[in-house]
């Protein structure tokens, strides 16, 4: 049985070969991009073979590390009763990827927290810092002097705060106040 050609290579994903690399090949997500690391020698069908099975191990590491929108909404009731007990109870909670300059928003009328993917590959307590950033918001709307008092009432905060802002730099993006 004849093997089937390689699928053609997406557009996201970005191809870097190296003379000096003679083995191994590896990949990891940058943003909305993939970046494959490949030995400068493989041919063209070996490239798109390559490519296919490090998207595949990368989309299985993603779905098995990713947090279910359903175990996020109590990790917010749990955030919530423990640093802002006064705080609404959120009506819903869930993942977007459609947040590319924000770490996380909310809508105060409706209760609703979305919490960008990207925050995905990201250890808990910075998904939790996010997480208070927008409970908060369901008390206080405006990034004001109260707010922010609010925010750090999670003992990471300015640990977290500088982990986002070191993303952000070493990324070269530059976000916006969630």
């Amino acid at each position: 049985m004849a093997d089937s050609p390689p699928r053609p290579i997406p557009s996201y994903v970005d191809i870097r070969r190296s003379k000096r690399r003679k083995r191994t090949v590896s990949a990891y997500r940058d943003g909305e991009r993939v970046v494959v690391l490949m030995p400068d020698r493989l041919s063209a069908a070996e490239e798109a073979r390559w490519v296919e099975t490090m998207l595949a191990r990368l989309e299985k590491q993603r779905s098995r590390s990713r947090v279910s929108d359903e175990k996020l909404l109590a990790r917010a009731h749990e955030l919530a009763c423990r640093h802002l007990p006064e705080v609404p109870e959120p009506a819903s909670v869930r993942w977007v990827s459609n947040q590319n300059r924000r770490w996380g928003s909310c809508t105060p009328a409706d209760r609703s927290i979305r919490l960008s993917t990207r925050l995905q590959s990201m250890p808990g307590w910075v998904v939790d810092y996010v997480m208070v950033h927008e409970l908060a918001h369901l008390i206080e709307p405006a990034h004001n002097a109260h707010f922010w008092d609010l925010v750090h009432r999670y003992p990471k905060a300015e640990r977290a705060e500088g982990y986002l802002e070191g993303v952000s730099a070493a990324a070269s993006l530059d976000f916006e106040d969630f």
